[in-house]
């Protein structure tokens, strides 16, 4: 008998019945071919990154962040992965702080989503 499904799981199958894969993918971050991926359960990519986007995007999930404040997951998320930007105060901000921060999943800021 096989473990029953993720509720984030859940939420983006049921996301992705209604609005459609394409929206469902740009509402998360990610490309539509992520998303029908994810749903058959072939996604080769970093599992726990699509499901805190899913959380952040569709769940309503927030994180404390030490330079923001109260901010949602998935935008989180994008922040650890902005390029730095010298001439804007808050992106110097994040930069430094996203990299130490215990929200990080582990990835350097290089740019661009997933």
């Amino acid at each position: 008998m096989s473990a029953p499904e993720p509720a984030w799981i859940t939420l983006l199958r049921q996301t992705a019945a209604q609005l459609g894969q394409p929206k469902t993918a740009e509402l998360i971050g990610y490309s539509t071919a992520v998303v029908c991926s994810v749903l058959k359960g072939t996604y080769k990519g970093d599992w726990k990154r699509v499901e805190e986007r899913v959380k952040g995007a569709l769940m309503g999930v927030e994180v404390d962040c030490p330079v923001l404040g109260p901010l949602a997951r998935d935008r989180c998320l994008d922040n650890q992965r902005a390029p730095f930007a010298a001439t804007n105060p808050t992106r110097v901000q994040l930069w430094h702080s996203c990299k130490s921060c215990s929200h990080n999943l582990g990835s350097k800021p290089a740019g661009g989503k997933s």
